[in-house]
């Protein structure tokens, strides 16, 4: 299970929220089988995705977050709803590259460079709000950073990490987003500032047992931190059978007839779980 802390300082100049995403991220390279560097860049982006969907207002409310670069990995879709419980999909689970010239994961090679960083925004409306930004580095935290700026005019620090095993596992996998609130002054931005340069990595942080309490702490070094709330987050998918079954009908009356007679049974797996779903020739016939 993972864990969500959203603050904010008592002069009111400034947001923060931070998460350990160890548990969610291990789930999803669990469900995709993911390369280590594909792990590190679904990763950033379930966990920016989770911080984005719990600052929505609405129990229904959700975003999904899509990346199309041209690096190998193809596309990344995240969905989150406003709890942070969150979902992902990659289009190449399985990618190999060199490390890059710090030594570390190469998630701006895999990703790319050039492409586009689409946010979506359900929030009840007759029409969902969109933005789409030029992806800055294909590093995630900075594709954020940038949308936040562009499109929000919400001045952004975002920092996200996943450190993976050996063994493909993740040790440590978290982030968090600061956001200066329209009443910030020169000399909050300087402080902040400051702190944020002095802070080590996220999975640093988190390898030395820091909880999201403590980074937000750490993080807002010289302010005066409230709690809002904390919350459990978890890798949750809201597929079912009835959800499949619509998506079926979608293909149209063609694909469904041959379908119906090829096989028996027709077997349809959830793109961002582990989930089977069976349709006999004889339930298939009644979505005709």
């Amino acid at each position: 299970m993972g864990k969500l802390i959203r603050c904010i300082t008592s002069d009111g100049q400034v947001m923060a929220t931070a998460v350990d995403t160890t548990d969610i991220v291990n789930r999803a390279e669990q469900i995709h089988r993911t390369s280590a560097v594909v792990t590190a860049a679904l990763g950033r982006l379930l966990t920016a995705g989770s911080m984005m969907g719990n600052m929505l207002k609405g129990k229904d409310d959700s975003v999904t977050l899509r990346v199309n670069g041209d690096g190998p990995t193809g596309s990344l879709i995240v969905v989150s709803d406003f709890n942070g419980d969150v979902r992902g999909y990659v289009q190449n689970p399985v990618v190999e590259l060199p490390l890059n010239e710090k030594g570390k994961l190469d998630v701006g090679g895999a990703v790319g460079k050039n492409g586009l960083l689409y946010v979506l925004k359900d929030l009840g409306l007759k029409e969902p709000f969109s933005g789409s930004v030029p992806l800055v580095s294909g590093e995630i935290a900075e594709d954020i950073t940038s949308y936040y700026a562009m499109s929000e005019q919400i001045p952004t620090v975002c920092a996200l990490g996943v450190l993976v095993n050996p063994d493909l596992s993740v040790k440590a996998a978290g982030g968090y987003i600061i956001q200066l609130l329209p009443a910030a002054s020169d000399s909050t931005i300087d402080k902040l500032e400051k702190s944020i340069s002095e802070l080590p990595s996220v999975t640093a942080m988190l390898s030395d047992c820091m909880t999201p309490e403590d980074i937000v702490r750490a993080a807002l070094s010289g302010f005066e931190v409230e709690v809002l709330y904390t919350q459990d987050i978890e890798y949750k998918c809201n597929c079912s059978k009835d959800r499949v079954a619509k998506a079926l009908i979608s293909l149209g009356r063609e694909e469904l007839e041959a379908m119906a007679t090829e096989k028996e049974v027709t077997e349809v797996s959830c793109h961002f779980c582990d989930k089977v779903y069976k349709f006999s020739s004889n339930e298939l016939k009644k979505l005709l």
